[in-house]
């Protein structure tokens, strides 16, 4: 939620004469209109030698300039917040905005207008009247904001504006605070399956503590309060410098790497429907079912980007940071775009083999050369399933072209199990025919579905 206050005038001579020019600089068509017509009156009524009409024209010309005098004195301090639930969303869904306005001065407000700037992808601006805020006063009101695109999109700065009751003056003022909506990729339910191959300890995301028995084996951290002072390691304390203490088991999770094509040359076309959007939103999709079967995820993106960046070795952390994890890989998402690179062997660096895990990779169009650095990657982990679009069938709506199956073959031929992706498939039902492609290879698998 941000706050902030619109000032009441408490103004210097120097801020004075500058704030009575904006007064002036903010008169409407009418009352402008109303200027021109007196000051015309009374240049007629000067050559005519009419007094009457010269009365007239000083009303006509003196009543827009009363009324910026009487905007411009105004004394109002009025204070607002913005409440936005929730701040994360999945494309295709509403947040509500809550506004509330405090008139924190001693004196009523008059007619109030309120303008919130809002992104055009997120609908139109919402314009609220609020009628006579006694002093003290508070008024609420709300409007929804829904986009059907990923993306981060700022709400504000909050306009305030004021009218005196003849509409001849207009004054803008704006708060200086915002908030931002992060609209998230799309995520599907997927079903909980596992990869033939699964090893024992690893499946339905249960930890496995390791014993630790001996010198050799014990992995000493720093000393925190209320450590049981028995557990000290002195050899470990001596070599460090500062109080060791013995960790008596590690516990491991299976792990899962999601990697995510990125690169321009490999998709075409654009929009929510594009393959490219397709492959940001299974990844989606797959980390968050990862995560709720208890698995340490990262996300891997053809750049060389991993995210979480902290943790043990690129993952995410314990059990109990998962919601954290999960919040920043899907922001994460909700803003990647195209990358101008042409190959995945950054990706394939951060893969350091052996202790990878499982391995779910969505990619776009794969030529010889990056098909074969992407077979080489299943070496590296303990089970790798592949996601191949083909962006042109996706573009065309046409069926999937024979090199992209021959990419399959040879990533299968690899021991990957690969599935080329039709357009407007469904993540959830290529999930389940995954669980039933034997990988050609027989490689030792330790990772699985879940």
């Amino acid at each position: 939620m941000t706050t902030a206050a619109v000032p009441d005038g408490q103004r210097g001579d120097e801020d004075d004469r500058g704030g009575l020019r904006t007064a002036l600089g903010g008169l409407t068509t009418r009352g402008r209109s109303f200027l021109a017509a007196g000051v015309a009156a009374a240049a007629c009524a000067y050559v005519l030698g009419q007094a009457d009409l010269l009365r007239v024209g000083l009303l006509l010309a003196t009543l827009p300039l009363i009324c910026v005098l009487v905007l411009h004195r105004t004394r109002y301090r009025v204070a607002a917040s913005r409440r936005l639930t929730p701040q994360r969303v999945e494309a295709g869904s509403e947040a509500r905005v809550q506004l509330r306005m405090e008139n924190v001065s001693k004196l009523p407000t008059g007619l109030l207008m309120l303008q919130d700037h809002v992104p055009y992808m997120l609908g139109p601006r919402p314009r609220f009247v609020l009628d006579r805020v006694e002093a003290g006063g508070r008024r609420e009101v709300s409007y929804r904001v829904r986009s059907d695109l990923r993306g981060r999109f700022p709400l504000g700065p909050l306009q305030l504006r004021l009218n005196d009751p003849f509409g001849m003056c207009e004054l803008t003022r704006s708060f200086n605070a915002y908030d931002t909506l992060t609209v998230v990729p799309r995520t599907e339910a997927l079903p909980p399956v596992k990869l033939v191959g699964e090893a024992s300890g690893y499946g339905d995301g249960h930890q496995r503590s390791l014993a630790l028995a001996g010198d050799d084996d014990i992995i000493p951290r720093a000393y925190r309060h209320g450590d049981d002072l028995r557990r000290v390691h002195w050899r470990s304390t001596a070599r460090y410098g500062e109080l060791m203490v013995r960790r008596e088991e590690q516990p491991q999770r299976a792990r899962c790497t999601v990697l995510l094509d990125t690169r321009r040359i490999a998709y075409q076309g654009s929009g929510p429907d594009s393959a490219f959007e397709w492959a940001v939103s299974g990844a989606a999709s797959a980390l968050v079912h990862m995560l709720e079967r208890g698995y340490a995820v990262r996300l891997v993106t053809d750049t060389g980007t991993s995210v979480p960046g902290e943790g043990t070795e690129g993952f995410a952390g314990s059990a109990q940071d998962s919601a954290e994890s999960a919040g920043l890989m899907m922001d994460t998402l909700a803003v990647v775009d195209h990358s101008d690179g042409g190959g995945l062997s950054r990706a394939s660096d951060l893969l350091r083999g052996g202790d990878e895990g499982l391995l779910v990779a969505f990619v776009g169009d794969l030529d010889e050369e990056q098909a074969a650095l992407t077979a080489r990657m299943r070496n590296r982990t303990g089970a790798a399933v592949a996601f191949v679009l083909d962006s042109g069938a996706w573009l065309t709506g046409g069926a999937v072209a024979g090199a992209v199956e021959n990419r399959v073959r040879q990533l299968r031929e690899a021991g990957w199990t690969a599935l080329a992706v039709p357009p407007a498939a469904k993540l959830a039902d290529l999930w389940q025919q995954a669980a039933g492609v034997r990988a050609e290879s027989a490689a030792d698998t330790y990772g699985g579905w879940s």
